[in-house]
């Protein structure tokens, strides 16, 4: 079997939205050049958004103050729901308020940089102008950013950067940023320009005349399927990384809304980038459904450490200074603690495979505060980590003023998504997608604290100018025929009926641990061909025994949480063959790819710039048989080299 029987490659594709110019003026030229939609008739346009974390939040809120009639759907009981809520430590915006050397410049540098050169500039370039935007947004909104003595807003550090330019609310930045969006949106639900659908889940795509025009939804609660209609659809629904099982996401966060999209031809890009975040508590047994993370904002002032000795089992304030191996500090002396995540978490792997990982079975590293708590002052330490530390000790029954925290890697983010151009709209027209749901701007690796810069910039100003852009040249778009409603709700039903007829004797939840257990094996951290090789054989194994022996409990016109999951499962048992297929054919290491194969003398990723310098983008072309687009990569102002943070 080698890599040309996997898939069939087809034409090369282009973002042909992103103007030309110097980069700095794209996205000025890109707004001017963009057709409007005069506010009267932005009434009689409706937009659907599935989603309502930070991104989709955002976008409705904004689209209904414009004026448009917005359909909303969320799975959680309400959109304070939404995974969004969990990011902990900051966001990013070039403001310079330390006057320690940023700019916009600096961000976009450190960002494609950051990302292992596989992001575009345009777009990078752009999220880095619109972020000091998003601040002062937010502000307004109320945001409770923390302040510094002189009442300016306070930053601090993250990986992969030299500058403080995170602007945090303790360890709560993601809830804070999401109950400003949350209340925006609710200004427009109660003004009647946002219909807002709770519980409710996206299970297929409405199109007509190869355009998306609607959405198929079932009611949770109720079980019931019902079609809605629009003139374009917005996708803002997270990432994928449940498709380990064991990840930093919430239980529900799932691949179906982009996966069934994916289905009618939308493209996949780079499903293999996937970001291990290194400051998290440890996995400690099989009765865990989700891992938690630790912010990366504890990095600043915690020192990571494991005992210089092999097997050295003492307690950790009993290991003296000369004993300790700060290895982070010590590869990378320019960067230490602070190195971009992708770097950190494969460290720490590297320490513990050698058999000096903490904990049980090994498998941590120390994450140490006590000369942070010496320098600063317990109080301090409070101030900007408290919440952090009391939910730590939560769950570990360790107190980390007076132990080291213990952390170790875990699947967290996800940078491929479905593929869109400079407007973000996937090559489906009609069809936008927005933050964790789209690839478009973190390459192989996301820098900390860009999440939310992302999700926000897309959803406050990126996506209202690409889809009016959309709207007022497609002015005829017409009624949705009854055939293409009916069609899409008899593949929903016809799925449902079959996941609920096979009457298996294995849960869901088996086939979803099997699945993660093989994907954190063979395509997590590090990746061999080999391997993956292994999971290609294990995973439509797997997935031909989901479709025999699983036993999904109830009927359909009901609550029913397993059939909700079998649906997800059955997306991610797809996707993680498509994403095994995208990591054997990128034989080379960048960002959260990393090939065994590919490394330099010192163990760093080892990237090929010359054959893999392009975006992948996959159609799907049925089960075991996708088809290839490659878009080409082009650095005019950040030229590729071989990352250092040393």
């Amino acid at each position: 079997m080698t890599t040309d029987t996997l898939f069939t490659l087809g034409d090369p594709i282009a973002d042909e939205k992103a103007p030309k110019g110097p980069v700095e003026d794209r996205w000025t030229t890109r707004k001017f050049e963009a057709k409007l939609v005069n506010p009267a008739n932005k009434r009689k346009k409706k937009i659907i958004i599935i989603g309502t974390g930070l991104a989709g939040g955002s976008a409705g809120a904004t689209l209904g103050e414009a004026g448009y009639h917005v359909i909303q759907f969320c799975f959680q009981d309400s959109p304070r729901r939404a995974h969004s809520i969990a990011a902990q430590g900051g966001i990013n915006a070039a403001k310079n308020y330390r006057n320690d050397g940023d700019s916009v410049h600096r961000l976009f540098y450190d960002t494609v940089k950051g990302g292992d050169f596989r992001a575009r500039e345009s777009n990078v370039h752009r999220l880095a102008e619109i972020s000091t935007q998003i601040i002062d947004q937010c502000v307004a909104q109320g945001v409770p950013f923390a302040r510094e003595y002189g009442g300016l807003l306070d930053n601090r550090s993250f990986g992969g950067t030299q500058v403080s330019r995170t602007f945090y609310a303790r360890g709560q930045t993601g809830q804070q940023l999401l109950l400003g969006a949350y209340q925006a949106l609710m200004r427009q639900v109660d003004a009647g320009n946002v219909e807002l659908h709770a519980r409710h889940e996206m299970l297929d795509l409405i199109m007509q005349d190869g355009r998306a025009r609607g959405v198929i939804v079932r009611d949770l609660i109720t079980g019931e399927v019902k079609s809605y209609t629009a003139d374009a659809v917005v996708l803002a629904s997270g990432g994928y990384g449940n498709v380990y099982f064991l990840s930093t996401n919430a239980m529900g966060s799932n691949v179906t809304a982009t996966w069934r999209a994916h289905k009618h031809g939308a493209y996949f890009a780079n499903p293999c980038y996937t970001q291990i975040h290194p400051t998290c508590i440890p996995y400690s047994g099989e009765h865990q459904s989700k891992l938690t993370l630790m912010s990366e904002s504890l990095r600043n002032d915690g020192r990571v450490w494991v005992p210089k000795a092999v097997g050295d089992k003492r307690n950790p304030n009993e290991i003296p200074e000369e004993e300790r191996d700060y290895y982070l500090e010590r590869i990378y002396p320019s960067f230490g603690n602070l190195v971009p995540r992708d770097i950190a978490s494969r460290a720490a792997k590297n320490v513990c495979d050698e058999g000096r990982g903490v904990g049980p079975g090994g498998q941590g590293v120390y994450l140490d505060f006590a000369d942070a708590i010496k320098r600063l002052g317990r109080k301090t330490v409070e101030a900007k980590y408290g919440n952090l530390f009391e939910m730590y000790e939560r769950i570990t029954g360790e107190n980390p003023y007076e132990v080291p925290m213990r952390i170790y890697p875990a699947v967290h983010y996800t940078m491929g998504g479905l593929w869109v151009d400079y407007d973000l709209q996937s090559n489906i027209p009609g069809l936008f997608v927005i933050g964790e749901a789209n690839f478009s701007d973190h390459g192989a690796n996301r820098l900390g604290a860009s999440a939310l810069m992302q999700g926000l910039a897309d959803g406050y100003f990126v996506l209202p100018t690409g889809l009016g852009d959309y709207l007022a040249r497609n002015t005829g778009l017409g009624e949705v025929s009854d055939t293409a409603v009916s069609e899409a709700q008899e593949r929903v039903r016809s799925q449902i009926d079959r996941l609920l007829s096979i009457d298996g004797d294995r849960t869901v939840d088996s086939f979803h641990r099997e699945l993660g257990r093989i994907m954190w094996e063979y395509c997590g951290m590090e990746r061999t061909e080999e391997g993956l090789r292994k999971a290609l054989e294990l995973i439509p194994a797997l997935r031909e025994e989901f479709w025999t022996r699983v036993k999904v409990t109830g009927v359909g016109e009901e609550l029913n949480k397993e059939l909700e999951k079998a649906g997800r499962v059955a997306d991610f048992l797809e996707l993680a063959e498509l994403m095994c297929v995208d990591a054997l054919h990128r034989a080379e290491s960048c960002g959260g790819h990393f090939r065994a194969e590919s490394q330099d003398e010192d163990g760093e990723a080892k990237r090929d710039d010359e054959n893999f310098s392009y975006v992948a983008a996959w159609e799907w072309g049925g089960q075991g048989t996708p088809v290839l687009h490659k878009e080409a990569l082009e650095f005019e102002y950040v030229k590729p080299a071989q990352r250092s943070y040393k």
